[in-house]
């Protein structure tokens, strides 16, 4: 290993948080970033390494890993983990509220990738450990933005561990289920702003809002895990010799994967059916 260095995005909360107060309490060179570093002042005291970092802002992107470079000489580990969820039917949501997620969720993971990566080869090491989903794998109703942009990070993944392998980087995607974090607050805050009360689709949103709360709050939420349990399947992938191509975390996400392959199209529309509500009823 060249360089024992990583550089974790959206580290304000959640994942990010617990990933960086895992790494840098292992001995790592952490690289905690957020877009309002300010929020990271207790990671900073704990022994990491702030940098103000939006992956929407290339000029922030490009000075993050310039100066991550200049002082390690590479960055050995890169946890692409910035990221959030826009909820709400296709045909309501605003254009510019789908473009901010895919820049956010994919096109600023990507970048990170290309701007790490010259150095990563030049040293013959390196790790880029991209934060799916279980929505990368399946589909959820009113959700459909969200899961696709993770299933553009499955698929760019797929790829770009083919192409770096030789080179000596090795890329692994970390694909959670419910996590207990703010993320299904941020997914179901703004619904009430998108679609108007006499709407087709007003009924269904607030189904939907109901059963991400439930999901988390309600029986299901027995499933759901802090976000150490990922942040420790994080440390493994950066760590062991042999990363795995993907790494499933929590129970319930691998049982609704397994459904997911099991059961076909209509199967699944149908179960879809039982859990939310139908727009316009």
């Amino acid at each position: 290993m060249t360089s024992k260095t990583v550089l974790i995005t959206g580290c304000s909360t959640g994942i990010g948080r617990a990933t960086a107060e895992r790494f840098v309490r292992a001995g790592w060179t952490t690289y905690a970033t957020a877009r309002k570093p300010e929020t990271l002042a207790d990671l900073e005291a704990l022994g990491c390494r702030t940098l103000a970092l939006d992956v929407n802002d290339e000029a922030s992107m490009v000075a993050a890993v310039e100066q991550v470079e200049s002082d390690e000489g590479a960055v050995g580990v890169l946890v692409n983990n910035a990221g959030f969820s826009l909820t709400g039917p296709i045909e309501a949501v605003p254009m510019d509220e789908v473009r901010r997620q895919f820049d956010t969720n994919v096109f600023g993971l990507v970048r990170m990738c290309q701007l790490v990566l010259p150095q990563m080869r030049a040293h013959g090491w390196g790790r880029i450990i991209n934060i799916s989903s279980m929505g990368g794998k399946l589909t959820f109703p009113g959700m459909g933005f969200y899961h696709g942009t993770k299933y553009a990070v499955e698929a760019i993944s797929d790829a770009l561990r083919f192409e770096v392998r030789p080179f000596g980087v090795k890329v692994v995607l970390v694909e959670p289920g419910l996590i207990k974090t703010a993320f299904g607050d941020t997914a179901t805050g703004h619904l009430d702003t998108q679609v108007p009360a006499d709407s087709p689709y007003a009924s269904f949103v607030d189904g939907v809002a109901k059963a991400v709360a439930d999901s988390y709050e309600g029986p299901m939420g027995v499933l759901a895990v802090g976000p150490d349990a990922v942040a420790k399947v994080i440390e493994r992938a950066a760590t062991t010799d042999r990363p795995r191509a993907r790494y499933v975390v929590t129970a319930g996400a691998k049982a609704l994967h397994a459904t997911k392959v099991l059961l076909p199209d209509a199967g699944w529309d149908l179960a879809m059916r039982v859990q939310f509500p139908q727009p316009g009823r």
